[in-house]
């Protein structure tokens, strides 16, 4: 976003070299103070190259991470800068989109497409995108879930093999994958359902599902990670151990 004759020089020779368009991510600017996004789209509007279908816009700064929400009024500001006088680039926008209704107060704003990026929403609800379209919340059941793990094993294996090194790939793929499945909570446990659950917020500790396999579900301890890992994919070798790559400061 800082470089932007280098970023010029990248988007025109991909989409001299592709058939398909291309979107464009970006954050709202590098310090979250200091916002650039709407001049860096209304940038690239004046270029006009052909090819760019649509502008994704982040929420946050780089250097803010994931420790505030995402600032969907500023993806606003983004969508409504562009100028009149050239063809207009969709803006979609991106952050902190875990349920139907937050999509839905998301995408009203003026000039946002009436779409959106999904991102950890759909790590921690990969049931998300059906929420949005049927509409509606979906108090999942623990055992449909655990097919979706079996469907997420059987591909793994079908990838990189059901040898050793096939069963250990999956197993690690898997693991990080839980280590943001446990962080829902299921519909059906939640006293209320508005406001909306937000993504940041973190569950109590040791909570009991509605069964037992809903309670693995929702422990935060990696050591139970690894024992639905083994009701899928066998046990472990002795003294194995696992710690999640992503160590985000909130959820």
């Amino acid at each position: 976003m800082l470089r932007q004759e280098k970023l010029r020089i990248c988007v025109s020779g991909v989409t001299s070299v592709l058939s398909c368009p291309i979107t464009i991510k970006m954050r709202t600017g590098w310090d979250e103070g200091k916002p650039i996004a709407t001049k860096l789209v209304q940038t690239i509007q004046g270029w006009g190259i052909d090819g760019i279908s649509a502008v994704m816009i982040h929420g946050r700064s780089r250097l803010q991470r994931y420790s505030r929400q995402a600032n969907w009024d500023y993806i606003g500001e983004v969508a409504k800068c562009q100028s009149e006088d050239l063809p207009q680039i969709p803006v979609i926008g991106n952050g902190d989109i875990y349920t139907y209704s937050d999509y839905v107060k998301k995408v009203e704003r003026e000039g946002v497409s009436a779409t959106a990026m999904l991102a950890r929403g759909a790590l921690i609800k990969p049931w998300l995108p059906t929420e949005i379209k049927e509409k509606r919340d979906w108090d999942i059941s623990s055992s449909e879930r655990l097919d979706l793990l079996k469907d997420f094993v059987k591909f793994g294996l079908e990838h990189w093999g059901s040898d050793q090194q096939g069963v250990n790939y999956t197993r690690r793929f898997l693991l990080e994958w839980l280590s943001f499945l446990f962080r829902y909570v299921p519909v059906g446990m939640l006293e209320v359902l508005e406001p909306a659950p937000q993504m940041n917020q973190r569950p109590p500790r040791n909570m009991c599902g509605r069964n037992d396999l809903e309670t693995l579900m929702l422990s935060r301890k990696c050591s139970d990670w690894i024992k639905i890992s083994e009701m899928l994919l066998g046990k472990v070798p002795d003294g194995f151990e696992f710690s999640p790559k992503h160590k985000a400061n909130a959820y």
